[in-house]
């Protein structure tokens, strides 16, 4: 049956060659030949696959077309690319249906590629972050340096070389944050190192992508979108030295500075530096000469100032004779003229109380007349001369006849005598 219906196909497709636009899904490479699984999808939002066939490129095919296909993208045939490739069906009895891939249009993957570009750069342009990075201000100090890069790459220890034995002695703080740039963890692992920078961002004032040499087939790890918008939003500048002259990744283009390679990258932060020394240098002098054209003319004014010192003093000496004379006379009226109110104000004093004085005297003495008039009024002699007596018993003036008792001894005093009685029942 499988021989009836490859029969059938053989003859159906002989010498038939056609252009089929898929994407790579697996691919695998064994004694020379290459196969892949090439995958048509609904759309790219959807993702949802309609069509599935297993393709094959044997060797004396494959090693010319992937060396041309790398030649033209600078990128190695790899999961996830869409390709145009032109291929004959073909249905084997052990190994079932296939195709097999005779040619492969490179162009047609590089306008896919730049189109992705294109597409996470719109992307980033609707988030609002494309430039986000490239706004930032690169510190006047710039010189704490967070690494991100390979600890074996060659790029970074060419970066550490230039950076360190630099001509004008300027020092730098480096610390590197590994990680992997070349394949498919390179996302995660810088992903990652950029996380690890964030959470201590106060002590470093930029970031290094240092990539150095390496496949430029690797570049497309750099051309992700989680990649890009980690890029864009970090709070600190980000400095790229990827390697490579011929096309810009994606965090080249969204990151403050893109520089070709690592020494450039050193180079760069090496030239800020000293523009930013020689900054200080040009104030520093710009200050001292300042300070000495200052100090010459304060020498010059205390000269001028120390010429006149006499003749202001004689001036100064003259004026304040002359103010003192003033307040001497001042003080001196000005007491005269205290001492005559309070003269006046003791003769007032002395007037008041006189006559103060006078009349309390007056006062009292109509007082005592009054008194005396009064005691005389009182006087029991002058009452018993008017014809009023005193009755007493027993030594008691009686006031109360009910107070006396039946046979009591009284005493009538008189003006002219007295009278002794005794009270009958």
């Amino acid at each position: 049956m499988n021989e009836l219906a490859g029969g059938v196909l053989n003859a159906a497709f002989a010498s038939k060659h056609y252009w089929i636009v898929a994407e790579i899904s697996n691919l695998s490479e064994r004694q020379g030949h290459c196969y892949v699984d090439l995958v048509q999808k609904s759309d790219e939002a959807d993702s949802r696959l309609v069509a599935k066939v297993r393709a094959n490129i044997w060797r004396n095919v494959y090693t010319t077309l992937s060396t041309y296909f790398l030649q033209r993208t600078g990128q190695p045939l790899q999961p996830g690319m869409k390709v145009l490739v032109q291929a004959t069906p073909t249905l084997h009895p052990l190994y079932g249906y296939a195709l097999n891939i005779t040619d492969i249009d490179p162009d047609y993957t590089l306008g896919d590629l730049a189109r992705r570009k294109l597409e996470i750069l719109r992307r980033l342009d609707e988030e609002g972050i494309r430039n986000l990075n490239k706004e930032l201000t690169l510190p006047r100090l710039l010189q704490r340096i967070a690494v991100i890069s390979s600890p074996t790459a060659a790029g970074y220890q060419d970066f550490l070389r230039q950076l360190n034995d630099n001509p004008h002695h300027l020092a730098f703080r480096t610390r590197l944050f590994p990680a992997i740039l070349q394949g498919d963890r390179t996302e995660a692992t810088v992903i990652a190192a950029l996380d690890a920078i964030a959470a201590e961002q106060d002590r470093w004032d930029a970031v290094a992508i240092l990539r150095g040499g390496g496949a430029t087939a690797d570049l497309g790890a750099f051309d992700t979108l989680a990649l890009a918008e980690h890029v864009a939003n970090f709070p600190l500048p980000v400095i790229t030295g990827i390697g490579h002259e011929r096309d810009d990744t994606i965090i080249d283009l969204i990151a403050h500075t893109r520089l070709k390679t690592p020494t450039a990258v050193a180079d760069f932060l090496v030239e800020h530096q000293r523009q930013e020394l020689e900054q200080l240098l040009n104030t520093a002098n710009r200050i001292t000469q300042y300070a000495r054209t200052a100090l010459a003319n304060e020498k010059n004014r205390i000269q001028q100032i120390t010429k006149r010192l006499p003749l202001l003093f004689a001036a100064r000496n003259t004026q304040e004779r002359v103010r003192l004379s003033q307040l001497l006379l001042r003080a001196h009226n000005a007491a005269r003229s205290r001492i005559r109110q309070q003269r006046d104000s003791l003769d007032n004093l002395a007037r008041q109380m006189d006559l103060s004085t006078h009349n309390r005297i007056q006062q009292q003495h109509n007082l005592l007349t009054l008194i005396n008039t009064t005691l005389q009024s009182a006087d029991p002699a002058r009452l018993l001369r008017l014809g009023y007596s005193i009755t007493r018993c027993a030594g008691h003036a009686v006031t109360n006849p009910a107070d006396l008792q039946p046979g009591d001894q009284l005493t009538t005093t008189l003006a002219q005598g007295t009278i002794l009685s005794t009270l009958n029942p």
